[in-house]
């Protein structure tokens, strides 16, 4: 390779890696941006569903109504078993995901956290979803221990919690807090990627469903 073609070649790959850094400042610049209260209502709201002729409850969404309202304002963290089946329920319940920033290493809540949450609050007391009861789910990278980060998960959803029942009124009792630790990454392939740190809210049940 000549001196010249040689300059053109790292020329070239300077121009190469500045459009990738700045494709990559963008991406974050993105990723900063609130999700809106519009996209988190939508993301919440439960398409309609038929029910039976008769209006009665199948036994499945009794034992589900059940197994929810033991869980529901509780103040102790859920056990194993209970974790297990919230989980199984979520997965089939609207859901979102948001990156609720904490400071590091802690469980209280970073100040470019709160738009987010606002926003959360705002669409969880609108009148479409005011009443219903919400899980919200904390999880961690995989960075550090499955104990350590276990607690962590549980600490960050119960600030989350403390937070929209400070801000919002929401009540206790349609909040249910937990944690997953690393056990449910995002994003497997990189597991110590920032959107594996993340708060889940589930729409566990609304108020029409809880028969409020």
């Amino acid at each position: 390779m000549t001196h010249r073609h040689r300059g053109n070649y790292l020329f070239a790959s300077c121009i190469v890696a500045c459009a990738v850094a700045l494709f990559a400042a963008l991406g974050s610049a993105i990723a900063a941006e609130p999700v809106s209260e519009g996209k988190i209502l939508r993301a919440l709201t439960p398409k309609s569903v038929t029910r039976n002729l008769s209006g009665t409850k199948t036994p499945q969404e009794i034992q589900r109504q059940t197994f929810i309202n033991s869980v529901r304002g509780t103040t102790r963290s859920l056990t194993l078993d209970e974790r297990t089946e919230v989980a199984a329920i979520a997965k089939e319940r609207p859901s979102i995901d948001l990156e609720i920033y904490f400071d590091y290493n802690s469980a209280e809540i970073a100040n470019k956290a709160v738009p987010d949450l606002m926003n959360l609050g705002r669409a969880l007391t609108s009148p479409t979803l005011q009443g219903g009861v919400f899980l919200l789910s904390g999880h961690t990278d995989a960075k550090g221990g499955s104990e350590y980060n276990q607690a962590l998960s549980e600490r960050r959803a119960e600030s989350v919690k403390a937070f929209l029942m400070k801000n919002f009124r929401i009540a206790a009792e349609n909040l249910v807090a937990t944690g997953y630790g690393k056990e449910q990454l995002k994003n497997q392939a990189h597991p110590f990627a920032a959107e594996n740190r993340r708060v889940q809210v589930t729409n566990l049940q609304t108020k029409q469903e809880a028969g409020n």
